[in-house]
């Protein structure tokens, strides 16, 4: 079968692009909006010091007999607002509406905060840039069971899933590559691999290593940060890991667009990334 897609003009300028939502963006008439709970995380055995907020949503229709899939979304508030740029309450409650994904959870998990000499200061990149498991287990083991105490979760790792843009998109790729036996799908859009301190692990990494079990969505940014520089260049590290996910033979997907470092194209990309995603 093939696709036919209809005809869009390839930007010429160097300037930065906008995309606009389509239609899974916004909330359809007749789909029911989903039900969002909230706590608190106030201590933590993986960011001692850190305090955060979890939403966790549910679409309409949930049937508390079946088992549920599992979606975190990192940057919790950033990617759960309506009005903001990725809207994944909205987008969740249409997938539902029309069965396009399995019965899901969404849970929405912000970065850590910690008292700096009495000011709050995110803790994002120390969790999110970190090539470890600590992200990871404090998702399984700190705010899964949480949710598992309000909702039945499925204990299959391809049940659970997992989106982040920039710095989040590390911590996406990080937390299901370190405890694949916990996540098994993976989005991860405008990731910043160039940021991560020892720099980017994946590309030999994973022409190395046998194949885990993941599913992953990659996007890149053709003008994300240092984009045409020989170093420290964003949009390089993302295809560089992007190609030798091919070469090894993993199941994933590369979208690419013409925008700079910014949540919009993933935001746009979002329904159809679940799609593929679960698919």
């Amino acid at each position: 079968m093939v696709t036919t897609l209809p005809f869009v003009s390839l930007p010429v300028s160097q300037a930065d692009v906008t995309y606009e939502y389509g239609p899974d963006s916004e909330l359809r008439e007749g789909v029911e909006p989903g039900i969002v709970e909230e706590f608190s995380i106030d201590a933590s055995d993986q960011f001692p010091g850190t305090s955060r907020t979890v939403w966790v949503h549910r679409s309409a229709g949930y049937s508390p007999s079946q088992k549920s899939a599992v979606m975190f979304f990192n940057d919790g508030w950033w990617y759960l607002d309506p009005d903001g740029e990725v809207r994944g309450g909205t987008v969740l409650d249409n997938l539902a509406a029309t069965r396009e994904v399995p019965q899901m959870i969404g849970v929405f998990v912000d970065p850590g905060v910690v008292d700096v000499d009495g000011a709050p200061t995110k803790h994002r990149n120390a969790e999110y840039d970190a090539f470890d498991d600590r992200y990871a287990n404090f998702l399984l083991h700190e705010v899964l069971p949480r949710v598992e105490s309000r909702f039945a979760i499925s204990s299959d790792p391809m049940m659970r899933g997992i989106c982040g843009g920039s710095s989040g998109g590390n911590a996406a790729l990080t937390a299901a590559w370190t405890r694949p036996d916990g996540i098994g799908r993976v989005i991860a859009l405008n990731a910043s691999f160039a940021q991560m301190p020892e720099g980017n692990p994946y590309p030999a990494l994973i022409a190395s290593e046998s194949i885990k079990p993941l599913r992953v969505l990659l996007h890149a940014a053709h003008r994300d940060l240092n984009w045409n520089s020989r170093d420290d260049n964003w949009f390089a590290e993302s295809l560089e890991t992007a190609a030798a996910l091919a070469r090894a033979g993993y199941e994933f997907r590369l979208v690419t667009g013409d925008g700079g470092h910014s949540p919009n194209h993933g935001g746009v990309l979002l329904p159809d990334a679940l799609r593929w995603l679960w698919a």
